[in-house]
């Protein structure tokens, strides 16, 4: 006698063994949607900060000689100024500052130098959100005649950057 349809047993443990393998695929997939978003988050931090570090030690390098002026606000906020031929805006030698304000920490970039924490209201820039921060220190070399710096900023979503940057003029 040949057989010709499967049983109603047969089709069941097949349905089963097929519906658990369905979960363990899906399970499977949900972990590597997770994975994905949690290294494009990362990525994307790393991006950012990348980014921050490049356009501040270009600032600091191609800085004028003699032209970065550090004023210390309050403890862990400091004011910066100087003159550089490093440009976002493409302006020729612009001054850029460097001012934390309600813990935000902010780029001007201006024809005319910005010589006090407090911007006077006719004041011409355009401004640059650097990110949210905690400190915003810079420190000079003692070291006579060289042009080095230090500068260290804690952000609050972001990692700490710690920069050595030595200015070419």
């Amino acid at each position: 006698m040949k057989r010709r349809a499967f049983t109603l047993i047969e089709l069941l443990v097949s349905i089963t063994i097929l519906s658990i393998i369905m979960v363990f695929l899906y399970k499977t997939y949900d972990m590597i949607n997770r994975s994905n978003t949690i290294i494009k988050n990362q990525s994307e931090k790393i991006i950012d900060i990348q980014k921050i570090k490049k356009v501040i030690y270009m600032d600091f390098l191609l800085a004028q000689k003699k032209s970065i002026h550090i004023k210390n606000i309050e403890k862990g906020k400091d004011f910066v100024t100087m003159q550089s031929s490093n440009s976002i805006h493409q302006r020729y030698n612009p001054y850029i500052t460097y001012i934390l304000k309600e813990d935000k920490l902010y780029r001007l970039e201006s024809l005319e130098a910005i010589k006090e924490y407090n911007i006077e209201a006719n004041a011409q820039f355009d401004i640059d959100k650097i990110g949210d921060v905690t400190t915003f220190k810079v420190y000079k070399s003692t070291i006579k005649d060289e042009n080095s710096y230090l500068i260290n900023i804690i952000f609050k979503n972001l990692d700490e950057i710690l920069l050595k940057v030595k200015s070419l003029n």
